[in-house]
């Protein structure tokens, strides 16, 4: 063709593949199961294809839709296939890590039937020709972006994602924090970065001089376009002499106003740092990032109420969990809690998560110690304000030594009493599952009761599994759902740790995480968490607890609650020994105690004190210990007790210290019945943890002791007052035989260590 309308000439006739492959835009050609058939030069270029791969029958999604548009790609693809045009604008990830805005438009390809069977894909790099249905594209992909995010870092960082380099080679996003306008964010095309102190980083506080566009907008609340006299306001000469450098040509400043209130401004500027058609913006560039900063202003305002909300929810929720837990003998312990991420709840927005995770080590007698770990079924503040009744009321059955299967037994009652009115005019009840254990340092002995609760992994040096669990319960709640007349007992069971083992006690939120567009798949997942942890094993709790909590990936939908609880027998010692109860033995008891105080390092007034104290609670023993021997059974129906003590009207009353039987008179009894009291014994059992010491006595009298008030003028009834006053802690537990009386007492003490350390320094 020599002039414009002559027709080609067949010899010089360009073939159509050489016009595709000229066309300086995209050609993509996928078949009706969006694989890959046909792409031209440009193509390659534009989606930033690999040299060296084979993207030959690979899915749409593989040619680099960003994560966030790959649902809109696919979209696009079914509705094409139903014989539907479609245009739109959407993100592609290239082979260089980076990622550009693509317009497309797709159209059905049919065959000579007319069935649809394929797409052909013709996409150009969005945004830089500024034409005007590109910009309406801006904007929509603008609204999709600030409606998927309510965090507020997120929301400020994706639009001014969007928006450079494709609409400004640079962004701005500054706040005001009270009277401060404060810069939040600072993007800018082709990874350039402004030289140190010379436009304002993110962080510092803004000023613009006083006939700076941008104070014009924030002083008339209007969105101004400035493309003459940029340099004669700058803020700095550096400023300016930057601005100058990298060729700044336009600039939009619009003010970011929610709700009345003016949030911010939001500042866009071109310069030559890319190449693109139109280098000034104009009355309708104007008027969309008016409508752009309305936007991003309705989206910050709702991001921040809604970290505020969260903050205040999650406070509440931390407040009733346990922030540090106590030094504790025999244990190293780390702990950790995860909240769940937003809810979208349908019809109400997104919600606010807050759950019923718990976990909680209470010391009890004798430096044994309850860990519990729960999950309350359902999330919100209903859930969170269960659990954090539930937690105080274990932990004050736990204090009062009651036996696991008996605390789960009280919890059970507990929760049915918790339950709220659902829309059906019934009663909702929540299921909690919990696993409630007792451990005791010294003889590595667990007890257990679990209400439904998965069982915690067990570490040691050679593998990473399940702890073998023998009894597991129903959760606490459920007999109301069963029926009123439904009976749930509880059972409890014993095993040993072995040397040096570590317990991993978790919520079913870390195994029911949801990976990215797939299901929950908690057995995987469990091995994934065994797994990694396995890796771990021989660092220290804290190391083993970050590694449990990350070694499952995907959204937590869930709270997560997980103790790491390590065992270990340093610095810990016992010493015990049998006696009968006989007022001779009174003396004999006490020098051990005296001997091994002594061996242990024990202040010598410390010791005095507690040497003190055993007298008293071991002539407590010998004055009021039943003569016949019972045995007493913890069952899910309550507590049997195989014998009666005689003498007491078929009743064991609570044990009411009397100090009118001196030891006199019991060894004159004995005079005249020693048959009988070879049958009485008593059992002095001496801890040492590393910083105090426990003293128990257990004997065969079912009766609780309890303090009197003794009268000025009685000769006893004051030895129980004595153990309270001097000891740090004391109590009394019933045990399977009988009951055993305790009390704790420092090694140290505190006052003279550092009167002292006064002394030295």
């Amino acid at each position: 063709m020599t002039r414009w309308g002559e027709p080609f000439r067949e010899s010089g006739a360009l073939a159509t593949a050489a016009v595709v492959d000229q066309a300086q835009i995209a050609i993509v050609v996928i078949d009706r199961f969006s694989l890959l058939r046909y792409w031209n030069p440009f193509a390659r270029e534009l989606f930033g294809f690999v040299d060296g791969r084979d993207y030959a029958g690979l899915s749409l999604l593989d040619i680099g839709i960003h994560e966030s548009d790959r649902e809109h790609a696919s979209q696009l693809a079914r509705r094409v296939l139903r014989g539907e045009p479609w245009e739109g604008t959407f993100a592609v990830l290239r082979g260089d890590s980076t990622w550009i805005h693509v317009r497309a438009q797709a159209v059905p390809m049919r065959n000579e039937s007319g069935e649809v069977d394929g797409i052909t894909l013709i996409a150009r790099e969005a945004l830089r020709s500024g034409r005007v249905e590109e910009q309406y594209g801006l904007l929509e992909r603008i609204g999709s972006r600030l409606s998927s995010s309510l965090e507020f870092d997120s929301t400020v960082r994706g639009v001014a994602g969007i928006l450079v380099p494709q609409f400004a080679d640079h962004c701005f996003i500054d706040l005001y924090d009270h009277d401060r306008l404060v810069r939040q964010v600072s993007m800018h095309a082709e990874g350039w970065t402004p030289p140190p102190r010379t436009w304002f980083d993110v962080g510092e506080e803004v000023r613009y001089p006083e006939r700076h566009f941008v104070t014009q907008a924030l002083r008339r609340l209007e969105t101004v376009v400035s493309s003459e006299y940029l340099f004669e306001t700058s803020p700095s000469s550096r400023s300016d002499q930057v601005s100058r450098q990298v060729g700044v040509t336009s600039a939009i400043a619009a003010p970011l106003r929610a709700r009345g209130e003016l949030l911010g401004v939001l500042t866009l500027a071109l310069s030559g740092l890319s190449p693109r058609q139109k280098s000034t913006y104009g009355g309708f560039d104007r008027d969309l990032v008016g409508a752009i900063a309305s936007r991003v202003a309705l989206a910050i305002d709702n991001a921040r109420l809604f970290e505020e909300e969260r903050s205040t929810a999650l406070a509440f929720q931390r407040s009733l969990l346990p922030s540090k837990l106590p030094s504790l003998d025999g244990l190293v312990i780390a702990h950790r809690y995860l909240p769940a991420g937003p809810l979208q709840a349908h019809g109400h927005g997104v919600q606010t998560q807050v759950g019923g995770d718990f976990y909680d080590a209470i010391p009890l007698s004798a430096g044994r110690v309850g860990l519990v770990i729960g999950d309350v079924e359902g999330r919100g503040p209903h859930a969170a304000a269960v659990m954090g009744q539930l937690r105080a009321a274990l932990r004050a059955f736990a204090l009062a030594d009651r036996e696991p299967a008996d605390i789960l037994r009280e919890l059970d009652e507990w929760v049915r009493q918790l339950g709220q009115e659902d829309e059906d005019g019934g009663t909702w009840i929540p299921s909690v599952s919990c696993l409630y254990m007792v451990y005791d340092a010294w003889s590595r002995e667990l007890s257990y009761a679990n209400a439904g609760h998965a069982p915690p992994l067990l570490v040691t040096s050679d593998s990473v599994e399940k702890l073998d669990l023998e009894v597991t319960d129903r959760m606490l709640g459920v007999r109301a759902k069963g029926g009123a007349g439904e009976d749930v007992v509880y059972h409890q069971a014993d095993l040993s740790l072995p040397t040096g083992a570590t317990l991993v006690l978790y919520t079913d939120g870390l195994v029911d995480r949801r990976p990215v567009g797939g299901t929950p798949d908690p057995d995987r997942a469990l091995g994934r968490l065994a797994e990694r942890v396995s890796e771990v094993a021989d660092k220290d709790v804290d190391e083993i607890a970050e590694a449990a909590v990350h070694s499952v990936p995907g959204e937590l939908d869930d709270d997560t609650a997980l103790m790491v609880v390590r065992t270990h027998y340093e610095a810990l010692a016992l010493r015990e020994g049998w006696f009968r109860s006989e007022a001779s033995t009174v003396g004999e008891a006490r020098h051990l105690a005296a001997n091994t105080f002594k061996e242990w390092g024990m202040d010598r007034d410390q010791a005095e004190l507690a040497c003190l104290l055993v007298s008293e609670i071991v002539t407590n023993v010998v004055i009021h210990a039943t003569p016949h021997p019972v045995h007493r059974e913890f069952t899910g129906a309550g507590v049997l007790d195989s014998e009666t003590p005689s003498g007491f009207g078929g009743v064991a009353d609570e044990f009411d210290e009397d100090w009118t039987d001196l030891l006199e008179a019991v060894a004159a009894e004995e005079a005249d019945e020693p048959a009988e009291s070879e049958d009485k014994e008593f059992l002095l059992r001496l801890r040492r943890g590393a910083s105090a010491v426990w003293v128990e006595v257990f004997d065969n009298d079912l009766r609780l002791p309890r303090i009197r008030s003794a009268a000025a003028d009685d000769e006893g009834g004051r030895g129980l007052y004595l153990v309270e006053q001097l000891a740090s802690r004391w109590g009394s537990r019933p045990t399977p035989d009988g009951k055993a009386v305790w009390f704790e007492m420092p090694m140290h003490d505190d006052g003279v260590e550092e009167a002292e350390k006064d002394d030295e320094e």
